[in-house]
């Protein structure tokens, strides 16, 4: 039972928790929050993927026989990925209001996540720490940053919003690529494999995929939140039935993109970044156009005028 608990908890620092719940909230909620809460998490993961093969660190219950790994995973261990997004994500989530209580069940919940990964034998309490330290380090800095880096990015014409989007992307999938070149000939440990096959998982070679879709799905959603904004956003309210139908319509058009998807580097970053740039663009302008939703108002400036701020 107590295993059971400890993988809830921790799958509410996974990608499987965030991304369905962001897509929901995005299309249907509040987008604005959506938007930004997005990018936070999708940086977070790119720099988490990066760390990880500058460390490239082993699990506990790789190294441990003692350790039971409840969990199978081949990735390394430095820092924990799930510890980050809690900070990262949870923390961003309280940021938004005042409320004591909000705070205490955000802090309760990044706890827990960081407990559970350390029970479930797929992290050491240094990793579980380190996740947090980073995570703090980027939620603080974004926190920080956005009322800064926003006002000048939306005052950039959006030709060159799309290109500084993509110059990003590239230049952390160029830096992860950096951190793989000493891992090329790179043989895993016999115990570190042994382990991972006790588990159920498979090793292979260490490569560049899981950077490229992190930094192309970044790359993409900056680029759909400014074309996004340029159009003059959408309305998330509507009839329940409005609201529902969304969910249908965009999957719809993100299961025929995730059909491309593949390990090749330039295949993950591109799918990726299109998979990102029709939740965050696409999406919502089938959405308007089907009348499953409205834009609110027209642009409120030609592209590279002063536009109104993307927060809510």
């Amino acid at each position: 039972m107590l295993t059971g608990f400890m993988l809830f908890v921790s799958y509410l620092g996974s990608a499987a928790f965030y991304v369905p719940l962001l897509l929901a909230l995005f299309w249907c909620v509040a987008p604005r929050f959506a938007a930004r809460a997005a990018v936070v998490l999708l940086f977070g993961a790119v720099v988490n993927s990066l760390l990880k093969l500058v460390f490239h660190a082993p699990r506990p219950y790789w190294t441990d026989p003692g350790i039971k790994g409840r969990q199978s995973l081949t990735s390394f261990g430095m820092p924990s990925g799930h510890a980050q997004n809690g900070v990262a994500g949870w923390g961003f989530s309280a940021a938004q209001t005042r409320r004591w209580a909000v705070w205490a069940g955000a802090a309760a919940i990044i706890v827990l996540i960081g407990v559970s990964r350390v029970y479930l034998g797929v992290h050491s309490i240094g990793q579980v720490l380190a996740g947090w330290g980073v995570g703090l380090v980027l939620l603080v800095a974004v926190l920080g940053l956005e009322p800064i880096v926003v006002p000048w990015w939306t005052r950039r014409h959006l030709a060159v919003q799309m290109v500084l989007s993509l110059a990003v992307s590239l230049v952390l999938l160029a830096a992860a690529w950096g951190a793989v070149q000493p891992l090329q000939d790179w043989e895993w440990p016999r115990a570190w494999a042994e382990a991972i096959r006790a588990a159920g998982g498979v090793t292979g070679p260490i490569t560049l995929t899981d950077s490229a879709q992190a930094s192309g799905a970044l790359g993409g959603a900056l680029m759909g939140f400014s074309v996004l904004a340029a159009r003059g956003w959408f309305e998330p309210g509507g009839k329940p039935w409005q609201r529902l139908a969304r969910l249908p319509v965009g999957l719809a058009g993100a299961a025929v993109i995730a059909v491309f998807a593949g390990t090749d580097v330039v295949q993950a970053f591109v799918v990726q970044a299109l998979l990102a740039l029709w939740i965050t663009a696409g999406a919502p302008e089938v959405f308007v156009r089907l009348r499953l939703s409205a834009r609110p108002t027209p642009g409120l400036t030609r592209p590279g005028g002063d536009r109104a701020e993307l927060r809510q």
